[in-house]
């Protein structure tokens, strides 16, 4: 039913639709609180159970939204920095009573930013020193031709007790980043590095390559502090690394 909708319907009923079919309490999205009868697959090649048919977040966001309320990192007079920032977790983030929150990302032609983000260049950010409480960083690097310039403004823009949150694409079974500045081919890019943007696929030595920037590191993998259940349930998956990058 809803594959016959998508090719019959205009867009903006195709949604409507869909949200009407996918209505249900067998998951529940912790961003938007919306009960559904599955979350959708996304990614490619596609990944089951990863997209919320009704605030569009994955797992990667319902997963930082938890951990942002678990360690209560969200006080009022919070500085945050979301750099390309998910549309649902930002919306939850910039709503938060006495959250100062800005939005920044590296505009490009033919894509749609939400509403307020600023045009931000991570390798050569525009704010001074220590400007920031929380820093997000969410599948953000591997764009960026130079990484390691932009970990350091990652650290420069971090007040001294702040933090930040880095997430990337990674291959845990590999030791080095795999990268080739010489690959320039949207489909070579895509069949290399996973995506047709990306420059390098991550590797387990990420946590050594923000050390040598001058930042410290913490490995945690909040997906996996509920129960499998509880992960079902609200879309998260155990085995993907969040890191806590300190000054």
């Amino acid at each position: 039913m809803l594959a016959l909708l998508k090719r019959l319907l205009p867009g903006s009923m195709k949604i409507r639709a869909r949200r009407y079919f996918m209505r249900g309490d067998q998951v529940r999205c912790p961003l938007c609180g919306q009960g559904a009868i599955a979350f959708l697959p996304a990614g490619t090649p596609p990944r089951a159970h990863a997209l919320c048919p009704f605030c569009g977040s994955l797992e990667r966001g319902r997963m930082m939204w938890l951990h942002l309320q678990r360690r209560e990192m969200l006080r009022p007079g919070v500085r945050v920095l979301h750099i390309a920032p998910e549309k649902g977790l930002g919306r939850r983030i910039a709503a938060m009573p006495g959250v100062v929150y800005t939005a920044g990302d590296k505009h490009e032609p033919g894509y749609r930013y939400p509403a307020g983000t600023i045009d931000l260049d991570i390798t050569a950010m525009p704010f001074p020193e220590g400007a920031f409480d929380l820093v997000i960083c969410s599948h953000v690097l591997e764009h960026v031709p130079d990484d390691r310039q932009a970990m350091r403004e990652l650290r420069r823009v971090l007040a001294p007790d702040g933090v930040g949150l880095v997430l990337v694409p990674q291959d845990l079974e590999c030791a080095a980043t795999f990268e080739d500045p010489t690959v320039t081919d949207p489909r070579e890019r895509l069949r290399l590095f996973g995506q047709f943007d990306h420059v390098r696929l991550y590797g387990r030595d990420l946590v050594e390559r923000l050390q040598a920037e001058g930042l410290r590191v913490e490995t945690l993998y909040p997906g996996a502090v509920s129960s499998a259940e509880e992960r079902f349930r609200m879309g998260l998956r155990a085995e993907e690394p969040l890191y806590e990058v300190r000054r």
